[in-house]
């Protein structure tokens, strides 16, 4: 389809003998119902174990493309506002391909060791196979975090790097993990469907940071009741539903005063606080320091 479709973004990495990864962002038309998937391709070859391979590719669609991320466009680099003229909806369509050499670093050379996890990323399974699936939650999290990451040159290297073992530690876990249902704590979590919801607020919370929204009216947003969005969404993301606003906000603050220039009151009003003391408050207690004190630096 790429011959009909419009491309946002392309890339091609190849790491001799490491990891051979590329980024596809595409245009999503209005007629499109994308469904997030999958795949794993496990390639051997008893021939030529030159050849073998295990290759990721992932499907997702929900995200946004900013045509002016290079520019850092301020909507779109602190997910600030889901209006940004400069937004488009994408499909996302990545691969990635690990090569022997590069897996045999994590590999353990335990011949009693028999999960098909262990056999598989030490090439030790004898047969080729394909596996498509829906995404685990915590591969879509991982992916998501990979396609709108903040960082340039040497950094953005860094972290991709990274964020390739992280794929494919999640992405095998749940595909190939012999438990893959009990990994939660929270029983519901093993439902998808419940899953996407919480995934689905943590967006919610991010294009409402200047117009706070309360977990109620969030849990309504999202149908699940109260008490599973706050336990699911600890697991899933690690902290709590306030900290994880109140630190978004705190880091967009910090963003508006240095490096725009605003002033308190300014950003105390975008980010809807009813109060200039409120936002203080709330400021130093993020970062150690009252925001007027990144002003004029």
């Amino acid at each position: 389809m790429y011959n009909e479709v419009e491309v946002l973004q392309d890339i091609e990495r190849n790491v001799p003998g490491s990891v051979k990864y590329s980024i596809k962002r595409i245009r999503k038309q209005a007629h499109w119902n994308i469904e997030d998937m999958g795949v794993l391709e496990y390639h051997i070859s008893n021939q030529n174990p030159a050849e073998n391979y295990i290759e990721l590719r992932f499907c997702v669609a929900g995200n946004f493309y900013c045509k002016e991320k290079e520019s850092e466009c301020d909507y779109c680099k602190f997910n600030a506002s889901g209006s940004c003229v400069e937004k488009i909806e994408s499909v996302d369509v990545l691969s990635f391909t690990y090569s022997p050499t590069y897996l045999q670093q994590f590999a353990k050379a335990h011949k009693n060791e028999d999960t098909l996890f262990e056999k598989v990323v030490s090439f030790s399974h004898t047969q080729s196979f394909s596996k498509t699936t829906s995404l685990c939650s915590k591969t879509i999290s991982a992916v998501q975090a990979l396609l709108n990451h903040p960082y340039t040159d040497t950094k953005e290297n860094i972290f991709i790097n990274a964020q390739t073992q992280i794929i494919l530690l999640y992405s095998t876990d749940c595909m190939l993990g012999e438990k893959a249902d009990e990994q939660f704590t929270c029983k519901f979590l093993t439902n998808e469907e419940d899953r996407e919801k919480i995934i689905k607020a943590r967006e919610v919370l991010l294009q409402h940071i200047g117009e706070p929204i309360t977990i109620k009216a969030l849990s309504r947003k999202v149908a699940i009741n109260e008490c599973y969005l706050k336990k699911g969404f600890k697991e899933i993301f690690g902290t709590t539903i306030f900290d994880f606003y109140q630190g978004q906000r705190m880091e967009h603050a910090k963003y508006l005063l240095y490096e725009k220039g605003l002033s308190v009151t300014e950003v105390s009003s975008m980010l809807g606080y009813s109060s200039i003391s409120h936002f203080s408050t709330a400021f130093k207690n993020h970062t150690g320091i009252k925001p007027c004190e990144l002003l004029g630096n």
